[in-house]
């Protein structure tokens, strides 16, 4: 069987899809992947996973520019011939949809969150969602990664009769290990994600710039790239004053994760399901984070971590003060906590073996759907 991956990245890929990835090669199937060249591109081609360099511009709203994506996808499907395509992210999702609807060739799709264009009232969430109903009418199956996203395409009527809810994209247990539980010094918290504003940044620097001076023990650590560049000078500032410290984008997260007390996540962007998160608290640290879908989910307000209300960096003062008042051995508790839930809810066997189970049925359909 040929499989083909349409996603943004090689990063992402590798990062989230790599065991979905792994099971499919140890069937014999064959294994491409169609994505901006990135970080993880070797690895991935090591497994066994060809790589097919393309250029999504995930930001771009040039129209010219996604119909010459949606061509680009038409060659590569034209080309390649596979058996079936599995997609990720909006722009694969929609223009790589509608380019294997076009040809009758079965696709699953993963809603991996619905990104601000369509979540936000507007222009642009009318037009997204209108070609979003075009790239998933035909998909053999549709993934989600929480209930609200979910209900967000029932309500509008864009989501085919089969769709199948899953716990976001899953975490590996094993490669995301139960890690000790420090205890220095210092009190290091961790932002890890893109520096943009729908993921909490301004909320962050501002707690970060209040407890480390009432608490000069706290460390403030950002793990991420700048997809705003107008931050870099203000992350250098804050960085001069000790508040923070800015590391950019790492190849591993794990380093961070042994010295880190708490994941901090404030995020209003639409998020799937916070793979963050779902890192964090494998490896046994508590989680402070927004009362949103794709992060209530994975926090219990209180025994493996704090909620916070969305844009409000006051709440999140309060939480993470709430979080230093705790003694160590309840700290560690709630560490402990949040690894038995992934362990229970959101090991990410589970998705590997429903991304199979819907491969082999939508395979197996195959001629009735390329008759449509």
């Amino acid at each position: 069987m040929k499989v083909l991956l349409l996603a943004n990245d090689s990063t992402y890929v590798y990062n989230l899809r790599r065991e979905v990835i792994e099971a499919m090669l140890a069937k014999d199937w064959q294994v491409a992947a169609a994505c901006d060249r990135k970080q993880h591109a070797e690895e991935l081609e090591e497994m066994g996973c060809r790589l097919l360099p393309l250029e999504v511009a995930r930001h771009g709203k040039n129209p010219l520019q996604d119909l010459a994506l949606l061509r680009a996808y038409g060659r590569l499907l034209d080309a390649e011939r596979p058996d079936v395509v599995l997609t990720y992210n909006i722009k694969p999702n929609v223009y790589g949809g509608m380019a294997c609807a076009k040809r009758g060739i079965p696709y699953l799709v993963n809603v991996c969150g619905l990104g601000t264009p369509v979540e936000n009232p507007g222009p642009m969430q009318v037009l997204t969602v209108a070609l979003y109903k075009r790239g998933v009418k035909k998909a053999a199956c549709v993934f989600f990664q929480n209930q609200e996203n979910e209900d967000f395409f029932n309500a509008r009527r864009m989501a085919p009769g089969h769709h199948h809810l899953l716990p976001g994209s899953g975490v590996n247990t094993a490669r995301f290990a139960l890690l000790p539980y420090p205890n220095g010094e210092t009190v290091d918290f961790l932002f890890i994600s893109r520096v943009m504003k729908e993921k909490g940044i301004d909320q962050y620097l501002e707690a970060a710039r209040v407890i480390h001076a009432r608490h000069p023990e706290t460390v403030f650590h950002i793990l991420g790239g700048c997809d705003d560049e107008s931050y870099r000078k203000i992350l250098a500032e804050m960085e001069a004053t000790g508040a923070i410290r800015y590391h950019g984008q790492q190849p591993s997260v794990l380093p961070f994760q042994e010295i880190s007390a708490c994941t901090v996540h404030p995020t209003y962007y639409p998020e799937g399901m916070s793979n963050v998160l779902l890192e964090s608290a494998a490896c046994g640290r508590p989680i402070i984070t927004t009362d949103r879908s794709g992060c209530r989910e994975i926090v219990e307000d209180g025994v493996n971590g704090f909620v916070c209300r969305q844009k409000d960096s006051a709440d999140l003062i309060a939480q993470i003060e709430k979080f230093l008042a705790l003694p160590w051995e309840l700290r560690r508790e709630m560490g402990l906590a949040a690894r038995r839930k992934v362990e229970k809810e959101f090991d990410r066997r589970i998705v590997v073996d429903a991304y199979l189970e819907e491969i082999e049925a939508a395979v197996k359909e195959a001629p009735a759907c390329r008759s449509l």
